[in-house]
C-alpha cells in the first residue's frame, strides 16, 4: 500500500482543478506532480499559457497558481506496481472537497482515462460535479503527440481565466 506523498496545489483564486490518477515512481521520487522527464504535462500547459516550461518545484507551483490551476490526484492511497495504472487496486480516494471548499473551481479536468475512471467511481458521487476527460500526458500514451495533446488541452485556458 502506497500513500500519496504530494500535497495539492491550489489557492482561493484557483478556477480549474486538474486531477491525475496517482503519482508515478518518478513523481514520488521528485516530490512533485508529473516528475517523469518524458511526461508532457508541463510542456502542454506551458505552451497553452504561452510561458516557459517551469523547471523547479517552486516554479511549477507559481505557474499553477498564476494561471488559476489547482492540481492533485484522484487517489490518496492504493496498491500499485511501479507506475502502471493498470495495476492499481485497493483504492482510497482523495477528498477533493478540501479544494472545492476553499477555491473558486469552475471546471474539473482529469488527465487520462484511468483518472477519469476513478473520479467517476469514487469522487463524482461525493462532489456531484462532472469532470472532463483529457488525453493523458503520460509517455505511455504514445498515440498522442505533443501537438495533438496541446490542441486537446486548449480548453483549460479559457476555463482558467478569471471573469472580467
Amino acid at each position: 500500500m502506497i500513500t500519496h506523498p504530494i500535497e495539492p496545489v491550489y489557492d482561493k483564486a484557483s478556477r480549474i482543478l486538474i486531477l491525475g490518477s496517482f503519482p508515478s515512481v518518478k513523481s514520488r521520487e521528485a516530490g512533485f506532480f508529473y516528475g517523469h522527464p518524458r511526461n508532457r504535462f508541463w510542456k502542454v500547459v506551458s505552451s497553452i499559457f504561452e510561458e516557459d516550461i517551469p523547471q523547479t518545484t517552486e516554479e511549477k507551483k507559481a505557474f499553477l497558481l498564476r494561471n488559476h490551476i489547482a492540481l492533485w490526484d484522484v487517489i490518496a492511497s492504493c496498491e500499485i506496481e511501479g507506475s502502471a495504472d493498470a495495476s492499481i487496486k485497493n483504492v482510497t480516494p482523495n477528498d477533493i472537497n478540501i479544494i472545492l471548499a476553499q477555491s473558486d473551481i469552475h471546471a474539473i479536468y482529469v488527465n487520462g482515462k484511468t483518472a477519469f475512471q476513478y473520479y467517476t467511481k469514487y469522487t463524482r458521487p461525493v462532489t456531484n460535479r462532472p469532470a472532463v476527460c483529457l488525453p493523458s500526458t503520460s509517455p505511455a500514451n504514445a498515440a498522442w503527440n505533443l501537438e495533438l495533446l496541446t490542441e486537446a488541452w486548449q480548453c483549460i485556458r479559457d476555463a482558467a481565466k478569471p471573469e472580467e
